[in-house]
């Protein structure tokens, strides 16, 4: 009974995360689209949104 309920709590979890990919993706797809046709809506942050995902460059020690 134990691991029915383990499956049943995993199984939910799965449907929740998948859902959330869901709606990340249609989230993107909408600011791409909205970027096509030059109406994309202001951002916080400024222009420098896109160096999040890039890492931090640091100086090579000699």
């Amino acid at each position: 009974m134990f691991e029915h309920e383990l499956h049943h709590i995993r199984s939910a979890e799965l449907i929740r995360q998948a859902e959330l990919y869901r709606l990340s993706r249609e989230a993107l797809r909408g600011r791409r689209d909205a970027r096509r046709t030059g109406q994309e809506p202001e951002r916080e942050g400024g222009d420098h949104s896109h160096d999040r995902h890039r890492p931090r460059r640091v100086a090579r020690t000699a």
